[in-house]
């Protein structure tokens, strides 16, 4: 059977799972069940079903893939690290069991943590309407989710990225990302050039800096008939300004289609704004949550750029990556 045989590189990967869990947990392990996730374009996701002694335990396989979306993205052990704290701080995330940094295990970092059921596809979370009730109750789930990640402590984290002198301006950081993606690529645009010379002139004159998820959105949420399940994907996680990550959530990509409920396609703004204002015991700058909306469609748009680039280098053929090319012309028209 020829070494790249799909059904072969299967059985490799659980026969090595098999072998690290059972060395990590102590106690003989079977993997009984292992399939690929689909969506999530920065990271392999893998369903692992497994008895360790006489326990069945399901769990979520996430690991490197060939190519990085973002140099500057967490390690699978810093997200490791930040989930479990996030964990203990009583946020809705999955529990974090084992991290390997070995690449000689599965050939890349991996973490494993529990599997939680629910709908982690952005369009479907927005439609379906099994979840109806459901998206009833996002907004203000959402809203003090996020505002409990806004109290973990940074100062636990030193790997994080935080804004930088001169001026220590997460906006102009955030901006400066964008010219050096954009440098890298070597992507004269001047829709983009355009836009980032007005966030560099229009930039919120004070910032909060706190610890943020980095793409906490409708997508990266597992959802279920009680809404809210778990916030997942925290390779972005840095030191910034939470009117960030309240004008990400509503970019009109995050709608998944419904352009009209401005709040990640299910509810209208103001009243997520209201309950995350009740939640953290901050007022929220509207004008900064419209700058941050703005931005992080730009910033969104160049790295739709970055990942066409994975699959056209020749280094991860994808169509899924190469779609995301046509994606940043649709963030320069709404910017």
């Amino acid at each position: 059977m020829p070494a790249n045989d799909p059904a072969e590189q299967l059985q490799q990967l659980k026969h090595r799972l098999e072998v690290y869990l059972s060395e990590a947990a102590g106690l003989p392990v079977l993997i009984t069940h292992a399939q690929p996730l689909a969506g999530g374009a920065s990271r392999d996701m893998w369903r692992i079903d497994a008895q360790i002694g006489d326990a069945h335990e399901r769990f979520v396989l996430r690991r490197d893939p060939p190519t990085q979306m973002n140099e500057q993205a967490l390690t699978r052990a810093q997200e490791f690290s930040l989930m479990r704290a996030a964990f203990e701080a009583g946020v809705r995330v999955a529990k974090p069991r084992f991290v390997c940094e070995d690449e000689a295990v599965l050939g890349s970092p991996f973490f494993i943590m529990d599997y939680v059921d629910g709908v982690g596809i952005g369009s479907k979370v927005v439609r379906d309407p099994a979840l109806a009730a459901a998206r009833e109750q996002l907004p203000a789930q959402m809203a003090e989710q996020l505002a409990r990640i806004h109290t973990l402590n940074p100062a636990d984290f030193p790997f994080l990225m935080r804004p930088q002198p001169p001026k220590h301006s997460a906006a102009q950081d955030a901006i400066h990302a964008c010219y050096a993606i954009l440098d890298s690529l070597s992507a004269k645009n001047p829709v983009f050039e355009y836009a980032l010379r007005w966030a560099e002139r229009h930039a919120p004159a004070h910032e909060t800096h706190l610890f943020c998820h980095g793409d906490f959105r409708i997508g990266n949420l597992l959802v279920n008939a009680g809404g809210l399940a778990a916030v997942a994907d925290w390779e972005f996680a840095h030191v910034g300004d939470p009117h960030e990550e309240l004008g990400y959530l509503c970019m009109r990509d995050w709608r998944f289609g419904i352009g009209h409920l401005r709040m990640s396609g299910i509810s209208e703004r103001e009243p997520f704004l209201r309950a995350y204002e009740q939640f953290s015991g901050r007022t929220v700058d509207r004008a900064a949550v419209d700058y941050w909306e703005f931005l992080g469609n730009v910033r969104w748009g160049v790295i739709c750029l970055s990942q066409a680039n994975r699959h056209l280098s020749g280094k991860e053929p994808s169509v899924e990556l190469a779609s995301l090319g046509r994606r940043s012309a649709e963030m320069q028209l709404e910017a």
